[in-house]
């Protein structure tokens, strides 16, 4: 950790880090993670020598909490998963279905 760092933003560091060694991030991951967070506050708060205009005028990593991360994924159960428990419950002509229509055989639309 860099000597410019706070005893707080120390504390700061090790949790974020440990945080996301738990989410399962590699220990560079987590490193890396943890200390642009930290230096991302010191900019915003102008403790930094040289800071981005992003990080500057962008809201705080810790209340951004992942907007920006890749949350656009599909949403919902697998076409397998709803083609197994279509099976399951007997409903003809499901191999023919897309996931839509599996959906709405099975009332989950």
């Amino acid at each position: 950790m860099p000597k410019e760092w706070t005893r707080k933003q120390e504390r700061q560091y090790e949790h974020i880090k440990d945080s996301a060694q738990e989410r399962g991030a590699g220990t560079g991951r987590a490193k890396e993670i943890a200390s642009r967070t930290v230096n991302k506050n010191r900019a915003q708060a102008g403790q930094s020598r040289t800071a981005s205009r992003t990080s500057t005028r962008d809201i705080s990593p810790q209340r951004r909490g992942g907007l920006r991360s890749g949350t656009g994924g599909p949403k919902g159960p697998t076409r397998d998963q709803l083609y197994n428990e279509a099976r399951q419950r007997n409903i003809e002509g499901r191999s023919k279905m897309t996931k839509s229509e599996l959906a709405r055989a099975l009332g989950k639309s």
